[in-house]
């Protein structure tokens, strides 16, 4: 996995009213962050943003743009680092490339016990019967 740094001019910050309970300066100050990040226009490489588009994220939308918001903090720039900071990590599971699976056939062994057993149940089975004597 090789690292990958997202350049500064390529994520769009805007700062937002937060929601929920914030006292009397909740009304006036805007210290939550929008955060957005067009994969399709970015410098990363293609497999890379083919991955990061494909990744079952509610946070990408049909056009291929990862919107973050980050409320947590009563700071602006903690809430903007906090956004690069998930935005960072969906970039690393983009960059997880997956090992591409191998067909395998079963043993000659595991066929063999998995012919005795059925042979055994179809034994005990076979003795269930009626008696006849």
């Amino acid at each position: 996995m090789k690292a990958t740094r997202i350049s500064p001019h390529e994520v769009h910050f805007s700062a937002i009213r937060a929601q929920g309970a914030g006292g009397q300066n909740v009304n006036k100050v805007s210290n939550a962050v929008h955060l957005r990040f067009d994969i399709a226009a970015s410098s990363l490489p293609d497999e890379v943003k083919a991955r990061m588009a494909a990744l079952p994220d509610h946070r990408i939308t049909r056009e291929g743009v990862v919107v973050i918001k980050a409320q947590e903090s009563r700071s602006l720039e903690a809430n903007r680092a906090d956004a690069l900071a998930r935005l960072d990590e969906l970039l690393q599971r983009a960059l997880f490339v997956p090992k591409d699976r191998k067909a395998t056939k079963p043993t000659f062994g595991s066929k063999q016990r998995r012919l005795e057993g059925k042979s055994a149940r179809s034994g005990i089975k076979a003795m269930r019967g009626r008696v006849t004597d």
